[in-house]
Formats: C-alpha cells, sequence, structure tokens
C-alpha cells in the first residue's frame, strides 16, 4: 500500500469546489452555497455517478494489482460518489482509502456493514457480540455502546456511514439470514434498543443505516438467493415492522437502506421493495417522513441478479426512489442505467438533482470537505482499544441468557470441577469454535477433552467425536449455527443433532449455542444455554459460566415455541 498513492500517472484532480471552514465553525448558507456550486459543474453523466457506490477490498494491494487499478478508475475516471469497503486490517483499509480520497475530485462517502461492533470488518477492531445478544439483556446503553465504539474506529480508518442496526423484527424462527442480527421480535421492546445504536453512531460522527426496510424479519428466504414474498398487509406494517424503523428515524438516523422483498398485498406487484416506488416513495417517504438517504441493499444480489441487468436494476431502483446504488454488479452500467433513465425521461433531472443534493451535503456535514483522509499514527489507539473489548466481555456475559437446566445438569456442572468432553460444531469461517471455552475450562480446573465438527464431516469423524465423548463424564456441546450469506438455511445437520439427542440420554449433557436460538427445534438436550455470537467475547463468556465463575441472567428477546416465552431465562448466581 506504500506506493499506492502514486500507482497512475494521473495527476490529482482539482477539487470542483473549494473546501469550506470545518463543519463547527461554517453557518449552513455556506454548505448550501457549496452544494449549489457543486451541482451546477457536474454533467448528467458526473451526478449519476455520484449515486453509484461499488465494492471495494479492504485488503493489502501492490501498486499494479488489477482490482486496485480498477477501483481507481471508478475514483478518478468514472467519479462514483462514494465506496463499500469490505474487510482487512486497520492500517490497509486506511491507507487505501487515503489513497483514493485524494484521487477523487469531490470527497467519497465511504461505508461498511459494522453491525456488532468494526471487528466484523477491522482485522483487530472490536467484536463485540450479535444484536440478539443486546435484547437478552434489554439495556439501551449496551446498543449505544456497540454504536459508540464502531463509530469511532470505523471514522478511525475513513469510513463514515455503517451499514446498521438492523431493525427488522426477527418473528419468523425459519428466517435463514435476520436471525441473531436482530434485537428480538417484540417491537416495544426492539425500538429503545435500535434507537440507542443509532444515537450511539450518530452521536460520535457516523452516519447509522436502518435496515431492512420495510421490514425483512418474517421471510422464510434468503434474499441473497432469491425474491422472498412476504404476505402481510399495510396494517401489520405499520403497527409491527415500522416500530423500530420510527424509532430509528426519531433518533437521527441518516439513512435507510431497503430491502429485497416483495409485497404483493401492499404494493400489487411482485417487484423487489428495492425497485418499488410505492414503498421507497410511498411509504418510507410518504407514510414515515424520512428526508434521509435511501439506500439500496447490495444490488449484486440474487432477488435483483435473477430478474434484471446491472443497467435496468440500478434506473429502476433510483426512479423507485434510491439515493445510492450499493454494490451494483458493474458500476460502469450502472452509471449508464441512471443517465438513460434520466435523459429519455423515465426520471426528471429535478430528481437525480436532489439525490446528490442530499449526498454532497452529508458530505458537507461530515466535514470531507474539510479533510477527507485519516492519520495512520492514530490508529492503534482507537481500533480495538481496552475500553471497548472490556465492555464487550462485559456484554458477552450479561447476555447469556439459559433456557432450561433440568435435573440442575448446568448447576452441577458449575459447582465442581469435572472431566468434560467438548464437541464443538461450527462452519468453515470459525475455525476454532470452541478452543477459547476449552481454554477457559482448562483454566479454571476442569479436564477437557476437545473435538471439532463440520458442516461436511462423515462418519468417521463423528466416530471419533463419539470416542471423546465417551471419556468424559459430562457433555458439552458448542454450536455455531448463524445466518451466512446465500446460505439458505440456517439448522443443524440431522447427524448433529442425533448425536447430540443420543448423548444427553445417556449422560449429563449441555447444549450451547453461539449462534441461532432455535435448536430446540431439532433437538433437545436437559440444559441449553444461548450466548448469541461466536465472537471470542462470547465464548470466554460460555467457558466462565460454565466455571460458574459470573451469573447468568439474560432473557428471552424472542419466542422459542412451544414453552419459552420472550422474557424467559434461568438465574443461576456466581458460584461461592
Amino acid at each position: 500500500m506504500l506506493g499506492l498513492g502514486a500507482c497512475s500517472s494521473r495527476p490529482a484532480p482539482t477539487p470542483l469546489a473549494p473546501t469550506p471552514a470545518p463543519v463547527a465553525a461554517a453557518p449552513e448558507r455556506d454548505s448550501l452555497a457549496l452544494v449549489d456550486s457543486l451541482l451546477a459543474s457536474l454533467t448528467l453523466e458526473q451526478k449519476a455517478a455520484q449515486v453509484v457506490m461499488p465494492l471495494v477490498s479492504g485488503a493489502y494491494a501492490a501498486a499494479d494489482d488489477s482490482a486496485l487499478q480498477v477501483a481507481l478508475r471508478w475514483v478518478d475516471s468514472l467519479g462514483v460518489g462514494g465506496l463499500v469497503v469490505s474487510g482487512g486490517s486497520p492500517f490497509d483499509i486506511a491507507e487505501k482509502l487515503n489513497a483514493l480520497q485524494r484521487r477523487s475530485r469531490v470527497p467519497l462517502l465511504v461505508s461498511a456493514d459494522l453491525e456488532w461492533g468494526a471487528g466484523m470488518r477491522l482485522r483487530g477492531g472490536t467484536a463485540f457480540p450479535m444484536m440478539m445478544a443486546i435484547g437478552a439483556t434489554g439495556n439501551p446503553a449496551d446498543a449505544y455502546m456497540i454504536g459508540e465504539a464502531a463509530a469511532l474506529e470505523g471514522r478511525a480508518v475513513g469510513i463514515q456511514v455503517n451499514f446498521a442496526p438492523d431493525a427488522d423484527l426477527n418473528n419468523n424462527p425459519l428466517n435463514p439470514i435476520i436471525n441473531v442480527r436482530s434485537f428480538g421480535e417484540s417491537p416495544a421492546a426492539v425500538a429503545p434498543l435500535v434507537e440507542a445504536y443509532v444515537r450511539g453512531l450518530e452521536d460520535h460522527g457516523m452516519i447509522a443505516t436502518l435496515k431492512h426496510f420495510p421490514g425483512h424479519g418474517d421471510t422464510r428466504e434468503d434474499s441473497h438467493i432469491g425474491l422472498p414474498v412476504v404476505m402481510t398487509s399495510y396494517q401489520h406494517l405499520d403497527s409491527a415492522e415500522f416500530v423500530p424503523f420510527r424509532a430509528g428515524i426519531r433518533a437521527g438516523a441518516g439513512a435507510i437502506m431497503s430491502a429485497h422483498i416483495a409485497l404483493p398485498a401492499v404494493t400489487g406487484s411482485d417487484d423487489p421493495a428495492t425497485l418499488s416506488s410505492a414503498v421507497l416513495t410511498g411509504l418510507l417517504r410518504d407514510s414515515l417522513r424520512f428526508q434521509g438517504l435511501v439506500v439500496t441493499d447490495a444490488l449484486t444480489m440474487g432477488a435483483i441478479t435473477t430478474r434484471f441487468g446491472a443497467a435496468d436494476a440500478a434506473a429502476r431502483a433510483f426512479a423507485a426512489g434510491s439515493d445510492l446504488l450499493l454494490m451494483p454488479s458493474d458500476a460502469d452500467s450502472a452509471v449508464l442505467g441512471v443517465t438513460a433513465a434520466v435523459a429519455d425521461g423515465r426520471v426528471p433531472l429535478a430528481r437525480l438533482d436532489q439525490s446528490v443534493r442530499r449526498l454532497v451535503l452529508m458530505k458537507w456535514r461530515l466535514g470531507l470537505f474539510a479533510r477527507r483522509t485519516v492519520s495512520l499514527d492514530s490508529l492503534p489507539e482507537t481500533v480495538g482499544a481496552r475500553r471497548f473489548r472490556d465492555e464487550a466481555r462485559d456484554l458477552a456475559v450479561r447476555a447469556l441468557t439459559l433456557v432450561r437446566d433440568s435435573g440442575s445438569v448446568l448447576a452441577g456442572l458449575r459447582a465442581r470441577r469435572s472431566r468434560i468432553a467438548l464437541i464443538a460444531y461450527g462452519d468453515e469461517l470459525n475455525a476454532n469454535v470452541g478452543s477459547v471455552v476449552a481454554d477457559v475450562l482448562r483454566h479454571g480446573g476442569d479436564t477437557v477433552g476437545y473435538f471439532r465438527l463440520w458442516p461436511m464431516s462423515g462418519t468417521l469423524s463423528y466416530d471419533s467425536a463419539r470416542a471423546t465423548l465417551a471419556r468424559g463424564r459430562e457433555a458439552v456441546f458448542i454450536t455455531d449455527v448463524r445466518p451466512l450469506t446465500a446460505r439458505g438455511t440456517i439448522a443443524l445437520p440431522d447427524s448433529m443433532a442425533d448425536l447430540i439427542a443420543a448423548t444427553d440420554r445417556r449422560r449429563p449433557t449441555v447444549l450451547v449455542s453461539l449462534g441461532s436460538p432455535y435448536l430446540l427445534d431439532q433437538t433437545t438436550a436437559k440444559s441449553y444455554l444461548l450466548a448469541w455470537s461466536g465472537v471470542t467475547a462470547a465464548e470466554r463468556a460460555v467457558g466462565l459460566a460454565l466455571l460458574g465463575t459470573v451469573p447468568i441472567g439474560g432473557h428471552l428477546p424472542i419466542r422459542l415455541p412451544p414453552a419459552y416465552p420472550v422474557g424467559w431465562g434461568l438465574q443461576l448466581p456466581t458460584v461461592p
């Protein structure tokens, strides 16, 4: 990355407008004059490019890397208005964004999905438990803290927009893509958590994005694969799904992301909400009176690409009411699509000017016209700071939720040191699932036999797991079943569910879920503990809970039919 700023022979472009004074010192009329001057200087194609935000990798890239060269062309030739950045180290992301910002004539608006903290995208950033953990504590201060940490760590590397919080109500246990990303299923309980998360971001200089409007929680399909169709009424949306969105709007959320779901009973068509003016203009602008930026979900998702080309999707989404077009499959085609839609009269030029005006004004308010780059020297003082790591650990402990403990299996395990067979199950993205729990237990005095299973584990692996179980006095299963893009399901394999059930019949068994809370639909366990997330802080909390050195006091933010309602949770104090 050291040579990135010189990896093209083109001279750095001249800014289109003078740099104003810092935000705190400049009156509003100066920002309006800046916007008017900027708009007057842009061609139709340049205005269309401002509403396009392609994806750029945050990983290290050599100066002659082909993907980097494409990103440079998006910025200094095509003139896109912003970028969505994916994962990388804090230094690599910051250096790359600095170089791209220097090459852009208009400051770039940079965004990322930091739902559960900067650790979701930044290696070394703070990784909090997922949102349903906050639902388990029910404490808005926890939501505010995650927003604050994500804002400070994200802004430190050059990210100004967080595609969070998730304002969806997870009111369908079969939903394969929302699940623990949601705060819960009760509108009244979720709304104040959404509001607090938004304030945590916006109070610390980052734009919050409510998603996925008008609500993706009551679906059984993954919109990364196909188009979910939700048969719901406007009355239901108004009384349930809209409640957290209204709370987030009141709190000052600067953006709202659309959902790639169809609502035929509301819109009268099978078009995705992202391409529906009835949703984005009628419901969001007119009914909810939202005045901020409307952004699409990724336009590379199957709900869009299986039916529409890049240019057509971009034109339709913009005509429906979107201000920003995220991650089109082809950025050039997206710009051409919007340009053509305005040129042939499908979209008025005034409508394009309105979106560009919103975007540029937001950049000005973020201070990007005064300073668009970040200091690399300050990164170690902010990203992954101890204060945030301590908060993540504390939240993970307080979120632990004990659903049941028949025969006091977990209580007995906590009362004495033991010989434990620990069987971990997780996908390929969590290669070390259960290892932190095992280390904590060993450090606390337990003897632990550990074996790890994968989705593709076969008969021989399961035989090895059974051999490990036979050597233990008690069994602990650690599972990380979570929503994954384009997986389409969120469940244990039958072989794993059968192993848990068979073990539970033979010896004291504790089932710990680091992901989906709905595993009781597939298997039984005398003791069932929820930790809501596979991050290190959550695994550490599970280990301490099994040792009895921390209390267990969380409450369900969702129902687990038929026996466990919202608010349920057994309480276990610290073992003396």
